[in-house]
């Protein structure tokens, strides 16, 4: 990650490609297994449940963010986590239905190479290298079903492992049952793990590209230039907002003058913080990550339920937590989460990391995440 404000966009991995979504290459990526960074500390099963309904929760992506001038972070890695139950996501506010979680190592390790990994995989190893991993370097089992931690081991074959009873019982109805015990399949049932099934979200490769200034700086359309003017206000969106803002006028009339002029105000704040946020993401309207370690904080979606400085916990080392990313609202139209009935949904989620960016032993260590959703007005 370069100084400034960087995107991240999602793009399909090309055929024959998925071997670079893989722990030995470092990803930014959204969805499937999780691509472990170290292999000490992983959260384990309990770490990853939603706070709400107590289910686990599934990766939702990842982000390769190494911090130069630290020895310790010369590979470094953030992991989002998220529940699949859409009603977990009704509150605005911290952690809920996510988790956040930092890993980081020194160029010297015990898993990684000093040097960086070849462009292309060795020859007739794509399918190996692409194959979703059963265990760590470690021999520690890995859950068939999300790629987390598995201490939990099927009954009849011992072999096939799992982060719980749910995914057990998830696994068992695609067809574990059928390959389970039978002659000649108890070597081979770890090697049927398929690459993907409805509890993993689709997976992406993340494409890092700098945030290009602003032109005009203020987004705005020049007063003198009349055409662009008269584009503007014959356009469909417009022509539909002028539609919404009077069918709504019709609505307030029986209000009484105090709530309107609360709501006004109201309205009015929101309106100025969705506007600015729509100008800012108009040149780029496809990035699902802002990225600024430190630097300029996140864009907000609403005037609602942004987290004041005594919101956001301090680290368990007892350093401040800053601003390191933001997830955008576009990423769920790569999720396919939506339903007829209640779905996945969030204005913004933001993540704040150790300010020290303390390393204990390589472990994993839970950060601090933000969601906020969008107001009513901006909708």
């Amino acid at each position: 990650m370069a100084a400034g404000v960087e995107l991240g966009f999602a793009a399909a991995a090309a055929a024959g490609q998925a071997w670079r979504l893989r722990s030995a290459y470092f990803p930014s990526k959204v969805g499937g297994r999780p691509a472990w960074l170290g292999e000490a500390g992983l959260p384990g099963p309990a770490a990853l449940r939603c706070g709400r309904c107590g289910q686990p929760c599934a990766l939702l992506l990842q982000l390769y963010a190494p911090l130069p001038g630290r020895a310790d972070a010369f590979h470094r890695s953030l992991f989002v986590f998220a529940c699949r139950g859409a009603a977990c996501y009704r509150p605005a506010g911290p952690r809920g239905p996510l988790r956040v979680f930092r890993n980081q190592l020194p160029r010297r390790n015990d898993t990684y190479p000093e040097e960086p990994p070849p462009r292309e995989p060795p020859p007739g190893a794509a399918a190996a290298a692409a194959a979703p991993p059963r265990r760590l370097r470690s021999g520690a089992a890995l859950c068939r079903v999300c790629g987390c931690l598995g201490p939990r081991a099927c009954g009849r074959c011992r072999r096939a492992a799992y982060c719980g009873p749910e995914h057990q019982a998830l696994d068992w109805r695609r067809g574990h049952r059928r390959a389970c015990g039978q002659p000649g399949a108890a070597d081979d049932v770890e090697d049927a793990v398929p690459d993907h099934n409805e509890f993993l979200f689709p997976e992406y490769e993340i494409l890092i590209e700098p945030e290009e200034p602003e032109s005009p700086a203020d987004g705005s359309v020049d007063p003198n230039d009349e055409e662009a003017a008269a584009d503007t206000l014959e356009s469909p969106e417009k022509q539909e907002e002028l539609t919404a803002t009077s069918s709504a006028s019709e609505t307030l009339e029986s209000l009484d003058e105090e709530t309107l002029e609360a709501m006004a105000k109201h309205e009015t704040e929101d309106d100025e913080i969705f506007q600015k946020f729509k100008e800012r993401i108009a040149a780029e309207p496809e990035q699902i990550i802002r990225y600024c370690r430190g630097g300029e904080g996140p864009i907000w979606v609403s005037g609602e339920n942004i987290p004041e400085e005594k919101d956001v916990p301090n680290c368990s080392c007892g350093a401040k937590r800053i601003f390191e990313f933001q997830i955008m609202p576009q990423l769920l139209n790569h999720l396919k989460v939506d339903s007829l009935g209640e779905s996945i949904d969030w204005g913004t989620l933001v993540v704040y990391t150790c300010a020290d960016n303390c390393n204990e032993g390589n472990q994993y260590t839970e950060e601090f995440i933000w969601k906020q959703d969008f107001s009513a007005v901006s909708l």
